[in-house]
């Protein structure tokens, strides 16, 4: 069809809408009725427009149906956990954590069998080791090396957010950053845990601005460790947690992108990113915990349309139940609903040209690079670190928050709307889903991760 079926409409203005909006309001002040404030300081208006845009936003650089499904593993025992990841495969999963508690894992016994030229193998360690992870390439360099296909084995070293989530290094300053220096020339990655400040309680805005100060506090040292042709190819993973405000999270991980670009550009690195999605834990909760399922469900479609590039579901009853068969596998097959049944594999970059999502990421990005200016004027992230500034302002963000829930105005049902007062949880909690404080010494105030529903469920359980 040569003509356009709309040619002979008059194309209708922002204003021409408000001011049609403003009679239907017989009064009513615009503003105040339409528009609300999130705790992100952003106003969300009732309806965007093309000619609020100075310029059409750019086409972005995700691709949203590359995605990958993932399967989270803790691992005790290297062939015990091989097989449970042999089984992950072969029932959909495209990618697999391994969570390694210890350094007498043998990572030959913990790939066998697993084609690496298909399957992405992330490696997570609870120990700083070089020698393990130097150990660990020579293994699986041989395998990735057959083809010249890209190297699918990520290792997540992250030192500082080690620090920020316990309180204390490894071991101390000089020999944590001298482990660090010795993997980075062996891995050329870096990993962010930005996970620890969504389920701390940080805002978006919070959350954007101190993984950007975060990485970049990896970035000021790259020039003494690696040169300038591994810096091109440096891989960056940011470890994110997706919260259930649906517009908001496809926002922010659209902005991550847009953030890490800014800023590895003026380092000359690589300037894409790898992002790597988890649903929060922050609004689950143990009560009425189906209830996470939709909940997870929501959060996965946010990563996805956000063009994260792998997503590791969290089962529904991952708070209170061991790892489990049954629980894995639904979490795993609602991911493979959303890319087999809802068609969220066929379309790159779906978020692209929606005005009120391209003017969220718009936002979310500025007033986090504001933030972020902020942080390094004063000295940088460490340093407000160790001043405590940071852990103030999460806990701030995080005390408002709790506040709506106490007061009915952020809803989670099941728990503190419409709870089933039968629903008896007693009986049924195999590992402890509240959160523990140790005394113990540190060097800085840890960041706490903490559930909203928490004082909630305890005085449920008490009453039981």
């Amino acid at each position: 069809m040569s003509e356009s079926l709309f040619k002979d409409f008059e194309a209708v203005s922002s204003k021409a809408w408000k001011q049609k909006i403003q009679v239907d309001l017989k009064g009513a002040d615009y503003n105040d009725t339409l528009i609300w404030k999130t705790n992100e300081d952003i106003h969300v208006k009732p309806f965007y427009h093309a000619d609020e845009f100075k310029t059409l936003p750019d086409i972005s650089d995700s691709k949203a149906k590359n995605w990958k499904i993932c399967q989270a593993i803790d691992v005790t025992n290297a062939k015990t956990a091989n097989i449970k990841a042999l089984d992950a495969i072969n029932r959909g999963a495209e990618s697999i954590i391994f969570n390694i508690k210890q350094d007498a894992i043998s990572i030959v016994h913990l790939i066998q069998d697993i084609d690496l030229e298909t399957i992405a193998i992330d490696i997570k360690c609870q120990f700083l080791s070089k020698d393990y992870v130097q150990g660990a390439i020579k293994t699986t360099l041989p395998i990735t090396t057959q083809s010249k296909k890209e190297s699918r084995i990520y290792i997540h070293t992250d030192i500082i957010g080690h620090l920020a989530k316990t309180g204390n290094w490894y071991s101390n300053l000089k020999a944590d950053y001298s482990q660090f220096e010795a993997i980075l020339k062996t891995t050329n990655q870096v990993s962010i845990n930005l996970d620890l400040y969504q389920n701390a309680g940080a805002t978006m805005i919070q959350q954007l601005a101190y993984g950007l100060a975060h990485s970049n506090e990896y970035l000021n040292k790259l020039d003494n460790i690696i040169d300038s042709k591994a810096k091109e190819s440096l891989l960056m993973t940011f470890n994110v947690s997706i919260g259930p405000n649906y517009f908001f999270e496809i926002a922010k991980a659209r902005a991550l992108r847009q953030l890490w670009f800014t800023l590895a550009s003026e380092y000359d690195v690589n300037t894409k990113c790898r992002i790597l999605a988890t649903p929060s834990k922050r609004n689950k909760t143990i009560y009425d915990y189906n209830v996470n399922m939709l909940r997870t469900t929501t959060e996965c479609m946010s990563a996805i349309l956000g063009g994260a590039d792998t997503i590791c579901n969290l089962s529904y009853d991952s708070l209170f139940h061991n790892p489990n068969e049954f629980g894995d596998r639904i979490a795993r097959n609602q991911l493979l609903v959303l890319k087999n049944e809802s068609y969220l594999d066929k379309v790159n970059n779906p978020a692209d040209g929606a005005y009120y999502i391209e003017s969220l990421t718009e936002q979310l990005a500025e007033k986090a690079l504001d933030l972020f200016k902020g942080i390094e004027a004063n000295g940088g992230f460490l340093n407000q670190l160790k001043e405590g500034t940071i852990q103030r302002k999460i806990k701030e963000s995080s005390a408002k928050e709790q506040a709506d829930f106490d007061n009915g105005n952020l809803v989670l049902l099941g728990t503190n709307k419409h709870p089933n007062e039968a629903d008896k949880m007693k009986n049924n909690l195999e590992i402890s889903p509240f959160l523990k404080i140790k005394k113990r010494k540190t060097l800085i105030e840890p960041i706490i991760e903490k559930r909203l529903s928490e004082k909630l469920e305890v005085k449920r359980l008490n009453t039981e």
